[in-house]
């Protein structure tokens, strides 16, 4: 409830305002049937002609009106307080969800995020506007119900003073009980996202192997287990309804009943018991707004501590004080120093962080390397050989557990992360185009004009596929580029890293769906028109790198050749096999 206040906070004053509004809404709601006991048992027997009748009869209607009217108008405010706190925490959740550490990302899992932003919030913000309405209304209703049948007769009311407690800490006890429940539920919903996620992304593998029964079991037994908890949640959740009413009608079943024999006996009077069926009917309504108050406040408070879990997630790769990092052993543009790293399996989420490239128990180990202002690296090995960490911990997504990482002479940690991540122009191992125009999709919302966006697409040899179109860089990409080739993604995606001119350029196993001739044609115009920048390759395939400046070979995150590629031919049995085998498979 803590993250709620918080964001409510500001709207204060408006809260304020809906609550008296509310308040005085049920107050009026309340007078009604007192005045129409005090019509029936005083101005009815006494009224000489219909003018009383009338008059009061007026003041019922008026009360009526002014009661909608007040409960219409702290609805309304009540809604737009609703909106705001949401609003600003679905927009400090997503922030912090973009800046979280790849560490981090791995601990929550991108499903589970997925679910904070969506029903998580929207459990939140009905709670928000609930408790602004119902929070009032309910024990106002109970309370004042029960308060104005004591001042009509004692001894009814007595029956109600007897049952309420009773009912209210039957709603109290159940209601606690629900919150652990609707947590588990909220975790069940994370795994049942996590599942139609990989399913939906993966929908051309699922029925291209026919698979489409097995992902529908899947996902049946997921959600069979999410419905199961929600049943249990709600079953016992539901529990004080059936027997609040059942008191409620044995206390109504007794006020008849010992209401007609006060009337026989003439202790009473007939609108008193009418008015005592209408507000037994009001306290009715109280006791069950708490119900649903105490049942949403269940599920809110389950879902605000997970949102509260993210966004009061501690900054983990905060930029450390120069005076406090390693000074750089050179001024080459890139510095790995004796870096061991590996990812935290015990605190890994649904493996779905999207900076991993490799799975979590991978790892480096005492890597070094250099890469001069200029220079070009690549990057070979085996799948899982820890090529993607490396780029991981340049971009400072990770911190090694040893050794230090350097960029143009200064600690990554030294830099904030804009600074550091501007130097870069990079191409991931499974990234992402956008449902957007091509020109946005390469631009992405960097200051780059048409000319330097024509020269990326021409460096990157989309641009002759991209103005085929009729409407060229104004083309829309379908949701992951599904409108595109495989070939024709990795060339946006290269234009992309390319446009903003960046001083470092990273290419992730960029180029494997590219031909040869293709790819040959795109290292040469980078060669060419992008000199200055300091690059690193990461590929599969030796004709990728064999020309650049120097290439690491790893295996199992250890560096088990460096050198040229002549140099390698001569001296690194692993490189030399990789080599021969995609040579004869080329010949092939």
């Amino acid at each position: 409830m803590r993250l709620i206040w918080k964001y409510v906070q500001p709207w204060k004053r408006l809260v304020l305002s809906v609550m008296l509004i509310k308040l005085a809404g049920t107050g009026t709601e309340l007078l009604i049937p007192y005045v129409l006991e005090h019509l029936l048992d005083h101005v009815v027997p006494s009224a000489d002609g219909v003018l009383p009748v009338a008059a009061w009869g007026l003041v019922m209607l008026a009360l009526t009106f002014i009661t909608r009217f007040l409960n219409v108008t702290a609805n309304r405010m009540s809604v737009r307080v609703a909106q705001e706190g949401t609003f600003a925490i679905r927009r400090d959740l997503f922030h912090t969800a973009l800046n979280l550490s790849g560490r981090q990302m791995d601990r929550v899992g991108l499903p589970s995020l997925i679910s904070r932003m969506t029903s998580d919030t929207y459990n939140v913000q009905s709670f928000i506007r609930m408790i602004q309405t119902m929070g009032i209304q309910a024990p106002i209703m109970l309370l004042g119900g029960i308060a104005i049948t004591l001042t009509m007769d004692t001894g009814l009311a007595a029956i109600l003073c007897v049952m309420a407690p009773v009912m209210i800490a039957l709603v109290s006890v159940i209601s606690w009980k629900g919150i652990p429940l609707y947590d588990e539920v909220q975790k069940r919903m994370d795994a049942l996202v996590r599942l139609m996620r990989e399913s939906i992304t993966g929908i051309r593998v699922v029925k291209a192997l026919g698979k489409e029964p097995y992902q529908e079991k899947q996902y049946g037994e997921a959600n069979a287990r999410m419905a199961g908890q929600e049943v249990r949640a709600s079953v016992i959740m539901s529990l004080p309804g059936p027997v609040v009413t059942l008191l409620l009608n044995v206390g109504l079943m007794l006020v008849v009943l010992i209401g007609a024999r006060r009337v026989n006996d003439g202790q009473t009077q007939p609108g008193v018991i009418l008015a005592f069926l209408t507000y037994f009917n009001m306290i009715l309504m109280g006791v069950m707004g708490l119900n649903r108050i105490f049942m949403m406040m269940s599920k809110a408070n389950a879902s605000a501590n997970r949102i509260a879990e993210v966004i009061e997630m501690p900054e983990e790769l905060t930029p450390l004080p120069e005076g406090k990092t390693e000074p750089a052993p050179s001024r080459d543009m890139l510095i790995f120093d004796n870096v061991t790293f590996n990812y935290d399996t015990d605190e890994a989420g649904d493996g779905h962080g999207q900076f991993l490239g490799e799975e979590r128990q991978q790892c480096l180990k005492g890597i070094s390397f250099s890469v001069p202002r200029g220079g070009s690296l690549g990057i070979i090995g085996a799948t899982g050989s820890g090529k993607t960490s490396i780029v991981n911990l340049l971009m400072r997504f990770y911190d090694p557990q040893e050794g230090h990482v350097f960029v143009d002479g200064k600690d990554v940690r030294a830099y904030d992360r804009d600074t550091l991540h501007r130097k870069f122009g990079v191409v991931f191992q499974n990234d992402v185009i956008f449902a957007d125009s091509i020109r946005e999709n390469v631009a992405f919302g960097r200051d780059v004009n048409d000319e330097a966006l024509r020269l990326a697409a021409r460096d990157a040899m989309a641009r002759g596929f991209i103005e085929e179109y009729e409407d060229a860089y104004d083309h829309e990409a379908a949701i992951h580029g599904a409108n595109f080739s495989g070939g024709q993604k990795q060339r946006l995606l290269i234009a992309r890293a390319l446009a903003a001119k960046p001083e470092i350029l990273i290419l992730d196993d960029a180029s494997s769906a590219l031909d040869y001739r293709t790819d040959a044609e795109m290292r040469k115009a980078i060669r060419a028109h992008h000199s200055g920048a300091t690059q690193v390759v990461i590929a599969q395939r030796v004709s990728s790198i064999m020309g650049l400046d120097e290439i690491l070979v790893l295996h199992e995150g250890e560096m088990i050749g460096r050198g040229t590629h002549e140099e390698l031919m001569a001296a690194c049995p692993a490189y030399r096999d990789i080599y021969r085998t995609q040579m004869r498979e080329e010949v092939s």
